[in-house]
C-alpha cells in the first residue's frame, strides 16, 4: 500500500487533535470556589455513574463468564482430543525441522558453482531441483494435514478445502516417477498364421524358469517367421508351464490356434512323432545347445529324429546379429516337424523382439504371462498388504557374489550401501512399502531391514508369509493345488513386482529382465525403474578365489 500524502494526515490530525489556534477560541470554564450548589450536583451525578457501572459489572461479568466459556471451550480441550493435539503440534513441529533442514540443503547447493557443468549434468541438477522443491511441497502439505487431523469434529469441508494444491492440480503429483510411455501405436509388428500342419518343437534348456520363457518367446517369433504351430515342451524333459501360464490364454490373443501343447502335438501324430529336420541356430559349444541327456529323456516320450546338424557356425558366448531374412533362408522347410534347439541366447531383430508387446500382431498386451489363478492371487495380496502405492524390490543374493564379481564391475553390493540406493528410491516415489523379492539369508534380509530409514522412520519391507489358515489372499492356490511350488511361487514374486508402482531389479538377471519385460507390456514401467545402486560400482570387492 502506498503511503498516504502530507496533507492527507494534516486532516487526520485535525479530526482527532484540537489545534492550538482552536483551543484559542474556546470559551473560559472558570468555576468560582464558592458555587457550592453546583459541587454538590456534580458529586451526586458522579456517585450515581459510579454505581450504575458497577451495578452493570455485577450483572454483565456472570454473562462475560458464560460466552467466554462456549466460545472458548473448543479452544482449550481437554483428555484424549487436547493429548491429540499435542501429539499433531509435535509431529507437525518435527517435520517442519525436516522442511527446514532440507531448505538449508537446498540452498547451499545452489550456491555451488554451476558454471563447469555439462548440458547433461545441468539436465540432471535441474531434475534433482525439481524433486527436491517438490518433496518440501509435500512436506508442506503433510504438515498441513498433521495440523487439521486433530481437529476432526464439526464441517470442515469449507476449511480443508483452502489446503489443497492450486498450482499441483491436474495429476502432476510429488515426485517424478510417472509412467513410461510405450508408444504401442509404433509397434513394428509381423501375423503369424501357422499352417495347421507344420510345426516347430520348442527345446529349452539354459538356465532356470525366466531364462526358458525366454526362450520360448524367442521359439514364437521363429515360428511366426517359418509359419508354424509352436510345440510347448512336455512336463517330463521341461517345466511345467501349464501351472505358471496359460497356454489357452495366447491362441485367443491371436484369434486362431499358433500354440499347443505336447499332449495335443502327440494326439496330432498319434505314432509318429518325429522331428523331421533338427536344424541347430547354435553350433558351438555343441550342436543345437542340446546335452545326450536330454536326447535320451526325448526319445524315452517316443520321440524319433536324426542327428542335430547346425545350419552355421554360431556360439553362445559370442552370438551374431542375425536378420529375419537370415532366419527365414535358413530354416525354412517342406518338413513337418522342425526343431532348432535351444535359442536363449539367439540375437535376432532384438530391437524389434524387445518392443513393448513383442514382434507380433495380437489383440493382447502381452503374450506370455502369468496364469490367471496367479494374477487374483498377486492382487489380493496387494490389497492386503501393500497397498496402490509400493516399490518392489529383486534382491538376489545366493549364488549371486561368486557371478557378480567375476564381471568387471562387480553387481553385488554390501548392505549398507544398498540400503542407501533404496531409500533414495523410496523417497523419490513416495512410496510407504517396499515388496522384498529374494533369496537372501534373515541375517541380510533384517540388517537391510535396519538401514532403510526414511524421515527417521524404518520403511517396512514385506516378505510373503508363510501360508496361514486365518488368511485367505493365497486360497486360490491352495483351492486348484498349486501350493507348494517352487516355480508356483517365483511367478508369483514376478507379478507383484510387474504390479509394483517402481521397480528396482537385480542388474544381471534374467528373473529381473522378466519382471521388466512384464512391466513394460503391462504398461506399468515408471520413470524410476532402476537396477539397484545404478551407475555406482560396489564400495567393497573380495579378491577373486
Amino acid at each position: 500500500m502506498e503511503r498516504r500524502s502530507s496533507s492527507d494526515e494534516e486532516d487526520d490530525r485535525e479530526n482527532l487533535i484540537p489545534q492550538n489556534d482552536d483551543v484559542k477560541h474556546l470559551p473560559p470554564t472558570t468555576r468560582s470556589p464558592f458555587h457550592i450548589d453546583d459541587f454538590h450536583s456534580t458529586m451526586r451525578r458522579r456517585f450515581h455513574l459510579h454505581f450504575n457501572k458497577r451495578y452493570l459489572l455485577a450483572i454483565l461479568l456472570p454473562l462475560l463468564i458464560l460466552v467466554l466459556y462456549f466460545s472458548t471451550r473448543n479452544l482449550f480441550p481437554s483428555g484424549l482430543r487436547f493429548d491429540r493435539m499435542r501429539e499433531s503440534e509435535l509431529r507437525a513441529l518435527y517435520l517442519l525441522r525436516q522442511q527446514q533442514l532440507g531448505l538449508f540443503s537446498l540452498w547451499n547447493n545452489s550456491q555451488l558453482e554451476t558454471g563447469n557443468r555439462s548440458f547433461v549434468q545441468s539436465i540432471a541438477y535441474l531434475d534433482d531441483l525439481k524433486s527436491a522443491l517438490l518433496k518440501q511441497i509435500s512436506l508442506t502439505k503433510e504438515i498441513q494435514q498433521v495440523l487439521l487431523s486433530s481437529h476432526r469434529y464439526g464441517n470442515l469441508s469449507e476449511f480443508q478445502s483452502n489446503f489443497q494444491d492450486p498450482s499441483l492440480s491436474g495429476g502432476y503429483g510429488f515426485g517424478r516417477c510417472g509412467k513410461v510411455d510405450q508408444k504401442m501405436n509404433e509397434r513394428r509388428t509381423i501375423e503369424w498364421k501357422p499352417k495347421s500342419n507344420k510345426y516347430l518343437f520348442a527345446i529349452c534348456l539354459s538356465g532356470q524358469m525366466s531364462n526358458h520363457l525366454i526362450c520360448l518367446e524367442k521359439h514364437m517369433f521363429f515360428a511366426a517367421l517359418l509359419d508354424r504351430l509352436l510345440v510347448i515342451p512336455s512336463s517330463k524333459v521341461d517345466y511345467q508351464y501349464n501351472r505358471v501360464l496359460d497356454i489357452d490364454h495366447i491362441n485367443e490373443c491371436f484369434g486362431r490356434k499358433v500354440v499347443v501343447s505336447f499332449e495335443e502335438f502327440s494326439e496330432a501324430k498319434k505314432n509318429h512323432m518325429h522331428i523331421d529336420s533338427f536344424k541347430c541356430y547354435f553350433s558351438l559349444p555343441q550342436p543345437c545347445y542340446v546335452d545326450e541327456e536330454h536326447i535320451k529323456k526325448l526319445k524315452s516320450l517316443g520321440i524319433s529324429m536324426g542327428n542335430p546338424e547346425p545350419a552355421w557356425v554360431e556360439d553362445i558366448k559370442k552370438p551374431n546379429k542375425r536378420t529375419v531374412q537370415d532366419v527365414q533362408s535358413k530354416f525354412s522347410s517342406d518338413d513337418d516337424v522342425l526343431a532348432i534347439g535351444d535359442i536363449f541366447y539367439a540375437d535376432v531383430e532384438q530391437d524389434w523382439v524387445m518392443q513393448p508387446g513383442g514382434p507380433l500382431a495380437h489383440k493382447c498386451k502381452t503374450l506370455i504371462e502369468p496364469s490367471r489363478l496367479i494374477l487374483l492371487t498377486a492382487q489380493r495380496f496387494i490389497q492386503t498388504f501393500l497397498g496402490k502405492n509400493f516399490v518392489a524390490l529383486h534382491f538376489r543374493r545366493h549364488g549371486f557374489l561368486k557371478f557378480c564379481n567375476a564381471k568387471r564391475p562387480s553387481c553385488f553390493f554390501p548392505i549398507p550401501q544398498a540400503a542407501d540406493c533404496i531409500t533414495r528410491i523410496v523417497e523419490k516415489a513416495n512410496a510407504p512399502v517396499v515388496y522384498l523379492s529374494t533369496d537372501a539369508a534373515e541375517s541380510e534380509t533384517s540388517l537391510l531391514q535396519s538401514l532403510v530409514v526414511l524421515g527417521g522412520k524404518a520403511v517396512p519391507l514385506v516378505k510373503r508369509p508363510p501360508h496361514s489358515s486365518a488368511e485367505k489372499w493365497d486360497a486360490l492356490l491352495y483351492r486348484h493345488g498349486l501350493e507348494d511350488d517352487s516355480q508356483v511361487e517365483a511367478m508369483l514374486d514376478k507379478t507383484i513386482c510387474a504390479m509394483s508402482s517402481v521397480f528396482i531389479g537385480a542388474p544381471g538377471s534374467t528373473f529381473t529382465e522378466d519382471i521388466l519385460r512384464l512391466r513394460k507390456d503391462w504398461g506399468s514401467a515408471s520413470l524410476c525403474d532402476e537396477y539397484l545402486c545404478q551407475g555406482e560400482d560396489p564400495n567393497f570387492v573380495a579378491e577373486n578365489e
